[in-house]
């Protein structure tokens, strides 16, 4: 009875460092970019996009689709990176398990 106790203790301690962990994860960002920096997404480590800029010589009317590829890539690059952030932060946890909805 006494190791389930002490196991129980355990688990509690490695969920509330869990939980620190991933309100940490919130406050931080990472930023993808694309074309040389003309646009830039910013992410937290929870994968919430916090801001995108485009600079001015990255729009072009006559041709729309290259600024969307060029977000699309920033945005992925951001995506990429937060999950990068997450996996190293949160792996020492999970020990390389994949639980879904976890982060």
């Amino acid at each position: 009875m006494n190791n389930m106790n002490q196991m129980m203790k355990q688990v509690k301690k490695m969920q509330e460092q869990m939980l620190k962990a991933q309100e940490e994860l919130a406050n931080k960002t990472v930023e993808g970019t694309a074309g040389g920096g003309v646009v830039t997404v910013t992410v937290t480590g929870q994968k919430k996009i916090t801001n995108i800029v485009i600079k001015p010589e990255a729009v072009d009317p006559d041709d729309v689709e290259m600024l969307q590829d060029l977000v699309l890539t920033a945005v992925n690059d951001a995506l990429n990176q937060a999950e990068e952030l997450a996996n190293k932060d949160m792996g020492k946890f999970t020990s390389g398990m994949k639980i879904p909805g976890l982060f």
